[in-house]
């Protein structure tokens, strides 16, 4: 099966919006979600030798919609039911084009997958698959379990909606903060494995880090007034912004420090920091706010040597203290090693290694290596990068980090 890259990012965002429509007309999350699976793949083979139709969501509506409905045909206690609703259904006669809603419930879709009786692990899993378009597998490696586990919780996910009778509508006022948080981190969830793919040979995947910007987008013109999706979306978009200058032409990590900054995006990082900066001035402050606002702080310098890194470790440190995470104190270890000394940052980094979400992480290594290797300790650096090179899925990160190592047994101390 070959798909382009345009093929695939129409399928990406067309996939919730047709969800969406089913579940809307039809209730029955779990049944929708597989039908739309199954349109999707048929026009992963179908569109590239065929063409893509005239009306792409019509076709896939339809094609979906007559999926659903074989499905539901198959269980002989509902027999009768749906064929009243196959033959009252305009999108099982053919016309694509026709009375195909023009609302995109996209929106409407990640709030019914923050549903209140879902964990919020569950909730946050479930958008990714529904809404983010991404895999069981892309999932459960960005919850750090396996597989199998997370292929247990979406489906429990799927059934616990069901079984609790929700509407499709936007939830009620009252409902909505709640929900909205996990919303948010979901989709920070899906533009970090656009950002940093978790496996594969590419080391970005530019067309999920769009889909993520593209529901950020959309939650941001519903709520235009809410401080951290402002914050979330500022964040999206400086980060963005380096994605050209972020890998070689033969696709191997450049890190931060040496990313040729003239190829960074400047109507990304204006457009992310007049966000920031306006939401920063008129809302509490939240930690995608203060997220947005270390990437802004970034975006400012010229080069790496300018970078404010006492600033960018006053937030961090601001940002510990609201939102205790032990990635935010691993990235804190790097800008107090870059104010203190890369000792001072080892020693923040041994507070880690007790901690059962990030102990053995490759990230904790890769930072401990260069740490190390700032401080002189090239044997130590080199068994780390190797160590970070073996817990990563990611090629790109793989090849980088090997490089390290190998440049480190090999070279003369300086």
């Amino acid at each position: 099966m070959r798909t382009d890259h345009a093929t695939e990012d129409l399928l990406r965002e067309l996939a919730p919006q047709v969800l969406g429509v089913l579940v809307r007309r039809h209730g029955q999350f779990e049944e929708c979600e597989d039908a739309v699976q199954e349109a999707v793949l048929a026009a992963a083979v179908h569109w590239p030798d065929e063409g893509v139709p005239a009306s792409p969501r019509g076709w896939l509506i339809t094609a979906a919609s007559r999926r659903l409905i074989d499905q539901i045909r198959s269980d002989n206690a509902r027999r009768a039911r749906e064929a009243t609703t196959a033959d009252q259904s305009p999108e099982l006669r053919g016309d694509h084009a026709d009375d195909v809603p023009a609302t995109d419930d996209t929106l409407v879709l990640l709030f019914l997958c923050c549903h209140p009786a879902l964990t919020p692990a569950s909730q946050t899993a479930l958008t990714l698959r529904a809404v983010g378009g991404l895999t069981t597998a892309e999932i459960a490696r960005a919850f750090l379990v396996p597989e199998a586990t997370m292929a247990g919780r979406i489906s429990r996910a799927k059934q616990s909606i069901k079984a609790a009778g929700s509407q499709f509508t936007m939830p009620a006022p009252d409902e909505l903060p709640e929900r909205l948080s996990v919303v948010l981190h979901a989709l920070y969830l899906i533009f970090n494995e656009g950002y940093i793919a978790s496996s594969g040979s590419d080391l970005q995947r530019a067309d999920v880090a769009r889909e993520a910007i593209r529901l950020t987008r959309m939650v941001r013109r519903q709520l235009p007034d809410d401080g951290e999706v402002a914050g979330l979306l500022a964040l999206m978009l400086l980060t963005d912004s380096r994605r050209a200058a972020r890998a070689t032409p033969g696709g191997d990590l450049i890190p931060l420090a040496e990313q040729d900054r003239t190829r960074w995006d400047r109507e990304l990082i204006a457009e992310g920091t007049a966000l920031i900066s306006a939401a920063l001035a008129s809302s509490q402050l939240g930690p995608y706010q203060l997220q947005a606002a270390i990437a802004a702080t970034h975006a400012e310098a010229g080069a790496a040597e300018d970078t404010d890194w006492r600033q960018v470790h006053l937030l961090y440190k601001i940002l510990e203290r609201i939102a205790p995470n032990p990635v935010v104190t691993l990235n804190r270890a790097v800008a107090l090693a870059e104010i203190s000394g890369p000792r001072a940052g080892l020693e923040l980094l041994d507070t880690l290694d007790g901690d059962a979400r990030m102990g053995g992480h490759h990230r904790l290594h890769a930072v401990r290596a260069h740490l190390l290797e700032a401080a002189g300790d090239r044997p130590a650096a080199r068994e780390n990068y190797k160590l970070a090179a073996r817990g990563t899925a990611s090629l790109a990160e793989q090849r980088y980090l090997e490089s390290r190592a190998a440049r480190l047994g090999t070279a003369e101390p300086p």
